[in-house]
């Protein structure tokens, strides 16, 4: 089945109802967003900062920028990110790239994070879901302006940035606009060493337009233009030359005060990525390699927010199209020369469709039932499958799969307590690296790595609880949950084949484990010491296993964060203590070995000011105050983190 036909469209949903002024029933919104992009300590945060600041997300780190995000400890494959729901792909074989590194902190109004099945909404997934929400201003009865400009400086890395962003509202049109630039040199450690190759310069913008065109809808179309440029991974042999991206969406939105159906959105996106990395300021490498990408992805996301009595429902319809092009190409130390070529990613195309639905039910004014599923079908197509048949004779050069899920949990608050019991069960497909890619070089074990197309799905099985208690005081809560996923896909080391990358000490294929568990524990606590002085602490514990009893990598060790907040009229100070305990389950099959403890010392102060309507605050911080040298079990090659920082912004907003 070459072409994926869709006989069939749900109406769709979006919660953000900009586009009336009427009011309309209460609507329950069943995710969980954080709605300022920025953290307690820190004013002018990149995403991946952001993201950082949540108990379920760690990440990946070769380098000052593009993190690789790892939900519920489990890596971007096992998840899916979105940006208002638009699927979107990177370009990189070494995930270089991901979906956050493609928007700015002043572009998102927030980030819905689900966790597990409850995530399958976007798509078929074992981790969960992250979404990125682009700024919406609402229609307004009256012609308003908005804006914000942001400005500061980070010592360590000489960064420099710009944020600005404007918004325009009327009865019958909306505009929204943001420009920012970021410009960093190489950071020093904790020893004041210089980390080379750690400078990136990033330029990204968007604009959405939105026209109502009757009282109760609207249309919208919106755009994001980012750009990165002479980006360095020091844990890698080759850096960034450029990447590009556009991102473009237009949507129709249709509100109902009645009636069984209340929102309905429909959205087409197309989105085109490029991604060049090459080694030409690596003059140490004994052969040159350029690395470029290509992922293109035209896709439809449509939903409907239904009531029904005490039932609230979505529907969602999700269905894309993507090409995902790679290439090697190897050159002696006279570029003009070309040795070899190969694709990594031999053109292959990913279709896919699904029907999703979540559900809640208050069964009481003290307990809910949140419900769903989803279904979906995934078909790829390689263009050259021979390069996968010289590892796996007979390979198939396309494949279809079906990708179950289902969902439940259910919630009680009584009195000051909070209780929550869930399950989930669910189907990913491998991913393009795992099906199809082709000595796809890994620095952190030092193997090539090559895809199998007939993997078999991973499924997952989960279960998860939580506990809380409050007062007006006080608060402390508890999260568990646990994964058992059969057919768990990961690399081992292959007997046949040798190595294309000459640093490369073998070749791995990716392969299915019998089963892999993954246990995650999360505490938090809060406390108001006095009416302006706030107590939080978080404790997370992670735990994660293969089939053999062995370790899995990257799996985050017992973690910290303590901060305290004291507010005096237009004052604000903060300060935080947060680090790791010595990472004793870690893998050498995966090229992992053993990282010590550390915490670090932080602080901030700001303060808030009027020149005439213009909200102005001045902030002054430092992150790592001590200059402690670390480096995390999520540092890839041991790469120090950056040592002390001394950060200072200034922002002005209408």
């Amino acid at each position: 089945m070459k072409k994926l036909i869709i006989g069939f469209l749900f109406l769709g949903i979006n919660a953000n109802a900009q586009d009336s002024t009427i009011a309309l029933k209460e609507v329950t919104i069943m995710a969980r967003a954080k709605k300022k992009i920025e953290t307690e300590m820190k004013m002018a945060v990149t995403v991946d900062e952001f993201l950082a600041s949540s108990d379920q997300i760690s990440f990946i780190k070769r380098g000052a920028y593009a993190w690789e995000p790892l939900l519920n400890n489990m890596s971007t494959e096992r998840s899916v990110i979105t940006i208002d729901g638009m699927h979107i792909f990177g370009a990189c074989t070494d995930k270089m790239d991901p979906v956050t590194s493609y928007v700015e902190s002043n572009n998102l109004s927030a980030i819905d994070i689900k966790s597990g099945q409850e995530g399958s909404l976007h798509g078929a997934t074992v981790a969960g879901s992250i979404d990125l929400k682009r700024k919406s201003t609402p229609f307004s009865s009256e012609n308003k302006w908005r804006g914000a400009y942001q400005t500061g400086l980070e010592f360590n890395n000489k960064q420099f940035f710009n944020l600005g962003n404007v918004s325009y509202s009327g009865q019958r049109f909306v505009a929204d606009g943001s420009v920012s630039f970021r410009k960093a040199g190489n950071y020093t450690d904790g020893n004041r060493a210089e980390v080379n190759h750690s400078q990136y310069n990033k330029f990204n913008s968007s604009l959405g337009l939105a026209y109502k065109t009757r009282p109760l809808s609207s249309v919208r179309v919106d755009a994001i233009f980012d750009v990165a440029k002479d980006v360095g991974f020091p844990a890698l042999p080759m850096d960034l030359w450029l990447s590009r991206a556009l991102i473009t969406s237009a949507s129709y939105k249709q509100l109902s005060e009645n009636g069984l159906i209340r929102v309905w959105d429909t959205k087409l996106y197309f989105n085109a990525v490029e991604h060049y990395m090459d080694d030409t300021k690596r003059p140490e490498n004994l052969v040159h390699m350029d690395m470029p990408g290509w992922s293109t992805t035209y896709g439809l996301v449509s939903g409907a927010n239904a009531i029904a009595g005490r039932i609230h429902s979505e529907i969602q319809l999700n269905a894309y199209s993507n090409l995902s092009i790679a290439e090697m190409r190897m050159y002696p130390q006279d570029r003009s020369q070309r040795t070899m070529f190969a694709y990594s990613w031999p053109w292959v195309t990913t279709q896919f469709a699904s029907i999703a639905m979540n559900n809640s039910w208050d069964i009481s004014a003290q307990s809910r039932l949140n419900f769903g599923g989803s279904l979906g079908y995934n078909y790829n197509f390689s263009r050259y499958a021979e390069f996968n048949r010289i590892f796996h004779p007979g390979a198939p050069r396309e494949k279809s799969r079906m990708l179950p899920a289902l969902h439940a949990a259910y919630q009680l608050s009584t009195g000051h307590f909070d209780f929550s019991a869930g399950t989930g069960y669910g189907h990913r497909a491998p991913s393009v690296s795992e099906a199809y890619g082709y000595y796809i070089y890994n620095s952190f074990d030092r193997y090539d790595y090559i895809g199998d197309p007939a993997l078999k799905n991973e499924i997952s099985y989960e279960v998860n609880a939580g506990a809380g208690f409050k007062t007006g005081k006080a608060a402390i809560e508890a999260r568990v949950n646990y994964f058992y996923i059969r057919n768990y896909i990961i690399g081992r080391i292959l007997s046949l084949g040798s190595p294309m990358n000459y640093q490369s000490v073998g070749v791995k294929g990716y392969t299915s484990l019998d089963h892999a568990r993954i246990f995650n524990v999360v505490m938090n606590a809060r406390y108001d010491i006095l009416p302006h002085l706030h107590w939080k602490g978080t404790l997370t514990y992670a735990r994660a296993t293969d089939n053999r009893g062995g370790n899995l990598p990257f799996i985050r060790p017992v973690s910290y964060q303590s901060s305290l907040h004291f507010m005096h009229r237009n004052m604000s100070f903060r300060t935080s203590v947060n680090g790791d305990f010595t990472q004793k389950n870690y893998s050498p099959e995966y090229g992992e070995d053993q990282t010590a403890d550390y915490w670090v010392w932080n602080a901030s102060a700001d303060y808030s000011f009027r020149l005439k309507n213009v909200r102005t605050v001045v902030q002054l911080g430092a992150e790592n105050l001590l200059d402690a040298w670390y480096s995390t079990y999520a540092d890839w090659g041991n790469i120090p983190r950056m040592g002390r920082n001394i950060f200072t912004s200034l922002k002005f907003s209408l």
